[in-house]
């Protein structure tokens, strides 16, 4: 299984960014998908879960109205859209599959990609 996360980078505040997630290895269309963020010097922390259909939304309260993910089952892929971003956003964001769950705990999250790095200035 593979997860390969993409489309960070440095933006000014206020800015937008969309976060990709291609998978591989997996019947994608069976996982619950994921977005975690890791701070410098903080835990890693939940951002957004989608269900398998993408019926199913869940956002942290630190980005609701922000964010919104999204997913292509034909595409394999997860998408994490941030709008109006903040200097505390800026974090690794990484993307994980659970299967036939939307857990938004990190520790239920079985395959992990690797991190795309968001940087927000002031």
């Amino acid at each position: 299984v593979q997860l390969q996360a993409s489309g960070g980078g440095l933006v000014q505040a206020g800015g937008s960014l969309r976060l990709s997630c291609a998978a591989s290895g997996l019947t994608f269309s069976s996982y619950g998908m994921g977005w975690f963020r890791q701070a410098p010097g903080k835990e890693r922390e939940f951002v957004a879960a989608i269900s398998w259909s993408g019926g199913s939304k869940f956002y942290a309260d630190s980005v609701k109205g922000r964010f919104t993910i999204s997913r292509d089952n034909a595409k394999n892929t997860v998408y994490l859209q941030m709008n109006s971003l903040k200097p505390e956003d800026t974090a690794v964001y990484y993307c994980a599959a659970a299967y036939s769950v939307v857990p938004t705990s990190d520790g239920r999250y079985a395959y992990w990609g690797q991190g795309t790095l968001v940087t927000v200035s002031s």
